[in-house]
């Protein structure tokens, strides 16, 4: 299975709708709220190279983007393979 990492803040709805989609999947992710900001925020400003929207989506260390960007994914039917299903 694959690590999927989440950089979310509080009453997000782009961040809801992300979450759902990977709950749909019936995959576990790891999130990070950065709604006070504080080191986490910083660490996805460097990994996501300066993207400072959230959410912003790894899976296995690969930057996906942001709600929008994984929505593709899954109509392109590239998530799956990524998320190793």
């Amino acid at each position: 299975m694959a690590r999927i990492e989440l950089y979310t803040k509080a009453f997000c709805g782009y961040c809801a709708r992300a979450k759902a989609l990977l709950a749909d999947k019936g995959v576990a992710f790891e999130e990070y709220d950065i709604t006070m900001g504080g080191p986490k925020r910083q660490e996805m400003l460097e990994r996501a190279n300066g993207g400072s929207t959230v959410p912003q989506i790894f899976i296995d260390d690969q930057h996906i983007g942001g709600s929008d960007d994984l929505a593709a994914l899954n109509r392109q039917g590239k998530l799956d393979p990524l998320l190793g299903l």
